[in-house]
């Protein structure tokens, strides 16, 4: 039966601000990146401060126990990449932009934005959160290094300073219009992590130095061992952007983004390898368990070259602050324009935005040991999103025959993410206090 032109009209109608608000939304704005971008936004997604905890998360860990981490870590999170990247275009003619569109297509509507969404903002909120102070961290670190006979400021007044470029950046319209912040990004990622391995290696092996774990008592040991685990899990957070990045890319029946999507996958995982492996081992076979949290406060020599590193985190931070911002940005804005009705305009583009990354600077202003909840974000929200989370969308959307390859591999992740989710909070609670306790708030 033919539609009446009227209904016709008000459908064409529809689609046509459908396609309005599309085409305004950070995620969909923009579909022309190569897939280089893919590289150079994963690398600065995942490579980011966590990076510098690794050597402290070995001496909690142990040789054995800690190189099988690392090693696991990495293939079992390339693996649900892979999954990830696949199911962005499982079904002819259609497009999964965003998790949480993955995820209702794999749990039902409701359920789905209620098992993605909440986790997402968890990682990525946190994650801007984290970077805000780390970013006013390292820039205090950096002016102390630089000039030592200057006045000591406060943390707070660099959280501030680094807060001012991302009142600026977070302008940037869509993920394409921040590719340049991205690729510099990407590069001093892999920079300070040579000057990380670089320099421990110039510093040389410490004198008495000890790899026994760092905890004197049983229950310590096994605390320290989960919150290890859950400073791994937050170094490999890429996955709740990489549905976000692959949308940025075209795609046609002939060829489909997950070519060159996969293609910078590859190249951002070596560059990972390349970044985790060596600072890890070398700064834990350096330093052993006397090595600090942050690697770069074990090096202490030569002064220009780690002032030259701080201000190499800065500048990735600021980066990857905005690649995870994005997708929070396009929740924002799609929560105003498709539910509360507002116009997509350029005014509440720039209320909203502000406002956002005002919150994340107040929140690190107020908890500048924000750093010590690693561990515990690791496993609480880290671990779904990148370890067993796309395992279990697989499962539910393609269900392999069971016992099969793909459902044993599937279901290991899982188990191993469960196990990952559920211990490592445990571990970082105990940090948490221990860093509450003594955090020195107007240092």
């Amino acid at each position: 039966m033919a539609q009446p032109a009227g209904a016709s009209v008000e459908i064409e109608e529809k689609l046509a601000k459908q396609k309005e608000i599309d085409d305004w939304l950070p995620i969909t704005s923009s579909r022309n990146a190569k897939w280089w971008y893919s590289a150079f936004h994963n690398v600065t997604a995942m490579v980011g401060a966590g990076v510098l905890s690794l050597p402290y998360a070995m001496s909690e860990l142990g040789w054995g126990p800690g190189v099988a981490v690392l090693v696991l870590s990495w293939l079992i999170t390339l693996y649900t990449l892979w999954q990830m990247v696949e199911m962005h275009e499982m079904i002819p003619g259609r497009r999964f932009d965003r998790y949480h569109e993955l995820g209702q297509y794999a749990f039902g509507e409701k359920l789905g934005l209620y098992i993605v969404v909440p986790q997402q903002l968890v990682v990525e909120v946190g994650v801007n959160i984290v970077y805000m102070v780390t970013g006013g961290k390292s820039l205090q670190k950096f002016h102390h290094t630089v000039c030592s006979s200057c006045k000591k400021l406060k943390t707070t007044y660099f959280i501030m300073i680094f807060a001012s470029v991302q009142f600026v950046l977070s302008h940037l319209p869509n993920f394409n219009s921040i590719s340049g912040v991205s690729l510099t990004a990407a590069v001093m990622s892999l920079s300070y992590s040579t000057i990380a391995w670089g320099a421990s290696i110039e510093n040389g092996v410490q004198p008495d130095v000890k790899y026994s774990y760092r905890s004197s008592t049983t229950a310590g040991k096994v605390l320290d061992f989960f919150s290890a685990m859950g400073d791994v899990a937050f170094a490999y957070a890429g996955h709740n952007v990489v549905l976000e990045i692959q949308a940025t890319i075209p795609s046609t029946p002939e060829k489909p983004s997950k070519g060159p999507m996969w293609r910078g996958v590859i190249v951002a995982y070596i560059v990972v390898a390349l970044c985790y492996f060596p600072v890890a081992l070398i700064g834990y076979r350096m330093f052993g368990n006397s090595v600090e949290d942050d690697i770069l406060i074990s090096l202490k020599k030569p002064k220009w070259l780690i002032a030259m590193a701080n201000m190499f985190v800065v500048i990735h931070v600021i980066g990857s602050y905005q690649v995870y911002a994005m997708p929070v940005f396009d929740m924002i804005e799609t929560v105003l324009v498709k539910k509360l009705h507002f116009k997509p305009t350029g005014t509440l583009r720039f209320v909203a935005r502000n406002v956002y990354v005002a919150f994340t600077m107040f929140v690190a202003i107020t908890f500048p040991f924000f750093g010590s909840l690693l561990s515990f974000f690791g496993g609480f929200a880290f671990a779904p999103t990148t370890y067993f989370l796309p395992c279990i969308m697989w499962l539910a959307i393609y269900k392999p025959r069971k016992f099969s390859l793909s459902w044993w591999s599937n279901w290991v992740c899982i188990i191993l993410g469960l196990l990952l989710m559920i211990l490592s909070p445990i571990g970082g609670l105990r940090q948490i206090i221990i860093k509450a306790k003594t955090y020195q708030f107007y240092s």
